[in-house]
């Protein structure tokens, strides 16, 4: 019995565990990044845009499915700001906010 026991023990320690692997997307100059420091629910927005304009992600969270979500970073080029931890972020998208005119946007993606 203790055999059996110490293998299985050794067998799970052996096993490597899962993280989440984060995926970028990028419109105009702005980057969302989810999920964000291997943590499913953070997303950051990455501004390496020089044109003046506020960059941000939009996205859904798991357990509020229904609700578009925006996480903006108003701090400037060269700078990047993350989402407070809720549930796993499940679809978003970068854009490069432009006033006046439309907005410069990724694609949505699921992380």
């Amino acid at each position: 019995m203790k055999v059996v026991a110490v293998a299985l023990l050794a067998t799970g320690i052996a096993l490597p565990t899962t993280t989440a692997v984060a995926r970028s997307v990028t419109g105009g100059g702005v980057t969302a990044t989810a999920p964000y420091g291997g943590d499913t629910g953070k997303i950051s927005v990455y501004d390496g845009s020089n044109d003046g304009d506020p960059g941000k992600a939009e996205y859904y969270r798991h357990d509020s499915a229904g609700t578009k979500r925006t996480l903006w970073n108003h701090s400037g080029p060269g700078t990047r700001v993350i989402s407070g931890d809720g549930s796993a972020i499940i679809k978003f998208k970068a854009c490069d906010e432009n006033d006046g005119s439309g907005d410069d946007c990724s694609g949505w993606v699921a992380p």
